[in-house]
């Protein structure tokens, strides 16, 4: 947990947008941004923003480029947070005004109103052989040979992921979720924390386990919601 992050209110969180030609609503969210329709101090975009997206993998970013170069022009007036996820890293290049956490460095300590939050995509806490996974497919090497592949094989690899997402139901109910949460809480260093805030499972649910509250946040993907913080409510829901 490398630094410490400030909440402001009006920041806005976003998880899991999964963007993809069939999923576009997101892109006028952002324009509203832009126009000042909807005021923000702060975006919190906490992974898998997009279906695929990996800096270093030339058509990933071409076929997302209206929302790459949009992300890059309000990066110049406001600050962005990016925490990676498992469908879009290695961005460092692609947004360089953006502030990103790989998942490596996840979470992350936030205060609001004296509140210590950590903050984390979500899949931070899977199994051994994932983390194996994760580590071989963002490496550098790797991505360049993916990449060669790619841009020689008609795309192939980046269009078979991108087809499965499309497929894929990512809005199901997961069964005993909260005992999921509880277990994999166990694995963190909770002292003196507040909140535990993560994206990753498409849930929107929020437990009180005493020691902290723990958020799921919504899946825009799955109900076009976001959440906005207000010194009133402090995280406030909200649908597009």
């Amino acid at each position: 947990m490398p630094m410490c992050l400030k909440i402001k209110e009006n920041a806005i969180f976003f998880a899991d947008v999964h963007i993809n030609d069939k999923r576009d609503d997101f892109y006028e969210v952002l324009k509203k941004i832009e126009k000042e329709d909807l005021f923000v101090s702060q975006i919190f975009l906490m992974g898998d923003i997009f279906d695929l997206l990996i800096g270093g993998i030339d058509w990933t970013i071409k076929i997302n480029k209206k929302y790459v170069d949009l992300l890059n022009k309000l990066s110049e007036k406001i600050e962005i947070y990016y925490f990676e996820g498992n469908h879009d890293f290695n961005l460092s290049k692609i947004f360089p005004k953006i502030k990103l956490f790989p998942l490596k460095n996840q979470p992350i300590i936030a205060i609001y109103k004296n509140k210590k939050i950590l903050l984390s995509h979500g899949d931070i806490l899977s199994s051994k052989s994932y983390e194996i996974y994760s580590k071989i497919i963002r490496n550098k090497f790797v991505l360049k040979i993916l990449d060669f592949l790619d841009n020689n094989f008609n795309n192939f690899i980046s269009k078979i992921i991108i087809s499965k997402q499309k497929d894929k139901n990512i809005c199901k109910k997961i069964k005993n979720f909260k005992e999921i949460v509880k277990k994999r809480l166990k694995n963190i260093d909770l002292k003196n924390i507040d909140y535990y805030i993560e994206g990753h499972f498409h849930q929107n649910k929020k437990f009180d386990f005493k020691q902290i509250i723990y958020i799921n946040l919504p899946s825009f993907a799955c109900n076009k919601s976001f959440i906005i913080v207000e010194y009133s409510s402090e995280f406030k829901i909200m649908q597009f």
